[in-house]
């Protein structure tokens, strides 16, 4: 199993033409990604990487039977594009583009609710489910099939995280970049549920930043929780100097009252087992698992000398 994504899923591309789609569509086909078209105005009733092209989402659903989609438009366009896909009725979309202007995303958010579709980002590297499908701009080389679910809010984090879960040899099980602008789609509680209604998904590594409340409400919606699977978190940001900001939109929605200590207390008081440094995440996981040395398949298996 797996949350969101995954081989079965039909996938589309907004924006498929455009130079950044071309590279990262071809990787995701490459990959294994069931893509099975993409939009572009005015391009409908063409062929692109192999895919047939159509001029809105709603002609994508009806000719390929299309349930997501990953967006690579320009972030004037990303309203427009996701009015589009929730109208079509999607079940995901993955929107890139960053810089995305608060007034629209408050117009999407209010759009979102009580609809069918999901949206992750903006401004996210997406979500991979190793060896069934990447949605984004993910390097799949370093995924491997597991059994940590991954959720965070900083790509280059993200990246360290998977290299952890895979010294552990544990794996992913999902990996979902949420985006770091100021308004955004799903947020911490809503992915930790799913990881929690995955049965491959085992333990979970969260990683949050400086900025923003969405570590917060990710601790309180576990806190909530009666029957738990071990996350293992880590905040970045905690060595930056006394009362500086680091401009991150999150950041300057709450002045920077809300300190890097403030979510490690949250997390900490609501049940997750923190860390200080990236790089103690290995260990970490060997220690839930009660392993000493890098597990096999899942398994505790010492190394032949």
């Amino acid at each position: 199993m797996s949350i969101l994504v995954d081989k079965d899923t039909r996938i589309i591309c907004q924006g498929i033409t455009g130079t950044q789609a071309t590279f990262h569509i071809r990787r995701s086909l490459d990959y294994g990604t069931n893509v099975v078209g993409g939009v572009t105005p005015g391009k409908g009733g063409s062929e692109h990487l192999g895919v047939p092209v159509f001029n809105t989402v709603a002609e994508a659903k009806k000719e390929v039977n299309a349930n997501a989609s990953v967006m690579f438009v320009p972030a004037a366009r990303v309203k427009a594009a996701l009015k589009e896909a929730i109208e079509a009725e999607l079940d995901l979309v993955v929107c890139i583009a960053d810089r995305v202007p608060v007034k629209d995303m408050l117009e999407v958010k209010a759009m979102l609710k009580g609809a069918k579709t999901k949206l992750i980002g903006p401004n996210t590297p997406g979500l991979i489910t190793p060896g069934l499908a990447r949605m984004g701009i993910f390097p799949e080389n370093i995924h491997t099939p597991g059994h940590i679910g991954i959720v965070s809010r900083s790509s280059t984090l993200t990246y360290e995280a998977v290299i952890a879960t895979t010294i552990a040899g544990l794996g992913q099980s999902t990996v979902v970049g949420l985006g770091d602008d100021m308004v955004i789609g799903m947020g911490f509680e809503d992915i930790l549920q799913k990881f929690h209604e995955d049965e491959q998904t085992k333990a979970i590594i969260m990683i949050g930043k400086h900025g923003g409340t969405f570590e917060e409400a990710g601790a309180r919606y576990y806190q909530s929780l009666g029957v738990k699977k071990p996350i293992i978190g880590y905040v970045a940001g905690d060595a930056m100097p006394a009362g500086r900001r680091m401009g991150y939109a999150g950041d300057i929605i709450t002045n920077g009252h809300i300190t890097v200590q403030d979510k490690k207390d949250a997390m900490g008081a609501a049940g997750i087992t923190l860390v200080d440094r990236i790089n103690e995440l290995p260990g970490e996981l060997l220690k839930l698992f009660s392993c000493p040395y890098p597990l096999q398949n899942g398994k505790c298996i010492r190394k032949k000398k």
